[in-house]
């Protein structure tokens, strides 16, 4: 359940930065910007956040590996293949959440765009 709600959280800011953006999106595909360089973009800036997030996460969870010994069953404090899986599937799950923002900034039409407000 935690991890849907931070999909949910991760595709609503990226939704919503791609929404501020749209201008600013429209004036890169006027001056050449492909679909493709957009929707790397949108996906290159979550996936840097979600990498932030995840170094930071396991960080702390290792420095409180002590705090959470009593807390944890079956399983170690220091657990490589916890952390290992944790490192690769919430990036996957930030890429993945990223992916519908990503192609809706790159359908965006520039002079459309350039018209709004």
């Amino acid at each position: 359940m935690a991890l849907l709600l931070g999909a949910v959280g991760v595709y609503g800011v990226a939704s919503y930065t791609v929404a501020q953006r749209t201008r600013e999106i429209g004036v890169r595909m006027v001056l050449g910007a492909r679909r493709w360089d957009v929707s790397r973009m949108v996906l290159r800036e979550g996936l840097v956040l979600g990498g932030l997030g995840v170094v930071l996460g396991i960080a702390g969870a290792v420095g409180l590996t002590r705090l959470m010994a009593s807390l944890l069953y079956a399983v170690s404090p220091q657990d490589v293949v916890t952390f290992g899986a944790a490192a690769i599937v919430l990036p996957a799950i930030v890429l993945v959440a990223s992916f519908l923002p990503a192609r809706r900034a790159a359908s965006v039409n520039p002079i459309e765009a350039m018209r709004w407000e």
